[in-house]
């Protein structure tokens, strides 16, 4: 059993129908909080709930603000607080500067940086006025250094990082802390088993089997980063045993980034 208590806090996910969401939802209920699974695919987000012990499933297009202050007020009409907000919709729309559209670019930072700012500018009152909260921004190894023919999804994961860094100084004061956790490449998980190694191989012009290699070769460990590497990070920064932590970018990549 974990020595780390979250029993009886309110935990909001976005993009929580599946993947690393829907992990991260299942991880925070284990640990005993009440979840708000949210998701603009609200289908999906209620089967995840359905899962869970004391949760909700809410529609949420980050990108509409609206949304995502209807989203606080169905949370706080439930349960009356937010505790932990772990910000982790995104998308990854790869290919160079030439292949990669300007609408494609727009809606990569759309979701994945000004998501993230709305989210927090409609759930973070609460949490401030009670003077006490962790928001975790679920970033990337992309943050934190550029990525090949992958400009559109660092840009915004570098923008998340400068975001979180000054909503820290922001929040400093009031006792709610803001961090993220940039992981390494998630090779085993449906984003890139479905989608990112025919998007890598196609613009970089080597098999899916190349994709794997190489990337996994550049990971000092040797190994893929999994689910319950990321969840075990987050349930740290939620808990009060990260404490005097805030305005971290909290590296999770096997010794690929240092």
């Amino acid at each position: 059993m974990s020595i780390i208590d979250l029993k009886g806090k309110v935990a909001v996910v976005t993009g929580a129908s599946q993947g690393l969401g829907e992990a991260l939802a299942i991880r925070l209920d284990k640990e005993g909080c009440k979840v708000a699974v949210c998701d603009i695919n609200i289908e999906g987000a209620k089967a995840v709930a359905s899962k869970l012990k004391d949760s909700v499933a809410i529609a949420v297009d980050v990108t509409k603000y609206d949304q995502c202050e209807n989203a606080a007020k169905i949370v706080l009409e439930k349960w009356g607080k937010v505790d932990i907000l772990v910000s982790n919709a995104a998308i990854v729309k790869s290919g160079d500067i030439f292949s990669l559209s300007p609408e494609a670019f727009k809606l990569v930072t759309d979701i994945n940086l000004n998501g993230y700012f709305n989210t927090v500018k409609a759930f973070a009152p609460s949490m401030l006025e009670k003077k006490s909260g962790s928001i975790i921004q679920i970033n990337s190894k992309s943050g934190r250094k550029g990525s090949f023919k992958n400009g559109a999804y660092a840009s915004s994961k570098f923008g998340g990082v400068g975001l979180t860094q000054s909503l820290a100084l922001e929040f400093a004061e009031s006792g709610v802390r803001v961090n993220c956790i940039c992981p390494g490449n998630l090779l085993n998980s449906p984003l890139w088993v479905n989608s990112l190694f025919k998007q890598y191989a196609q613009n970089q012009g080597i098999t899916e089997e190349q994709v794997r290699e190489k990337y996994i070769n550049q990971v000092p460990m040797k190994r893929s980063c999994e689910y319950s590497d990321i969840e075990d990070v987050m349930v740290f920064l939620a808990s009060d045993y990260s404490s005097y932590m805030t305005g971290q970018a909290i590296n999770v990549t096997g010794g690929q980034q240092m």
